[in-house]
């Protein structure tokens, strides 16, 4: 039977916490990665826990986003680290996405559309005159133009996404009961699997509180 693949964010910089997480998410009901992003990524002691790190799914959530040299020298510093996905921003365009991809190895490079912390009104702020839909759809297409690995978006829009991104998806702004945070384009775990998730990222609804009854949630909520 296929299994649900999770990426739990470990979002801290306390190497103690990130290794309790660790021992405490390990199952045989799902494939786990473990999503490390700029919290942990900059800490005095982040670089050194993930280069010891072993037979691990590990994702660098750097999200990169910088001119075309700049991504790649960034991409070339942290090879050592053996990550399987790092982010990389869509926004920072077409060039950079090209250089980025052609030198990131084995590492799934990972595009991030539209972050799920925004939503119509964010963006008519930030100056964006389409809305989420639209622009995910552009970033998406341009992903593909690009050759990426992966996308990042939010559950609510992969079904449109896959029309155009034949890889992998991976999605976070997924929650068991709505309580959106400091997100608000989100969906439960079941309902971002059945549009169409590859990769789910879940974090506080895991990783706050007792994160052996909230794995076992999880698996509940998913079977």
């Amino acid at each position: 039977m296929k299994k649900n693949k999770i990426f739990i964010a470990c979002d801290s910089t306390k190497i103690s916490k990130i290794r309790h997480i660790i021992n405490l998410t390990k199952n045989k009901k799902l494939t786990i990665g473990y999503k490390f992003g700029l919290e942990f990524l900059n800490s005095k002691n982040g670089r050194k826990f993930i280069s010891r790190l072993r037979n691990k799914i590990i994702f660098g959530d750097y999200k990169i986003s910088d001119i075309p040299n700049t991504c790649v020298s960034t991409i070339e510093a942290v090879k050592d680290l053996k990550f399987n996905y790092i982010t990389i921003h869509i926004n920072c365009g077409f060039q950079a996405l090209k250089a980025a991809k052609r030198v990131s190895g084995k590492c799934k490079l990972v595009g991030v559309t539209t972050l799920t912390s925004l939503n119509n009104y964010s963006l008519k702020q930030i100056g964006f005159n389409k809305n989420v839909e639209q622009l995910v759809i552009h970033q998406a297409k341009l992903a593909n133009k690009a050759n990426l690995d992966a996308i990042v978006c939010s559950p609510k829009e992969v079904k449109l996404v896959k029309k155009v991104f034949k890889k992998e998806v991976i999605t976070p702004g997924v929650r068991f009961d709505y309580d959106n945070n400091d997100q608000k384009r989100v969906t439960t775990p079941n309902e971002a699997f059945k549009n169409g998730s590859d990769w789910i990222v879940i974090g506080r609804p895991i990783t706050k509180g007792n994160i052996k009854n909230n794995i076992q949630k999880l698996i509940d909520h998913l079977s």
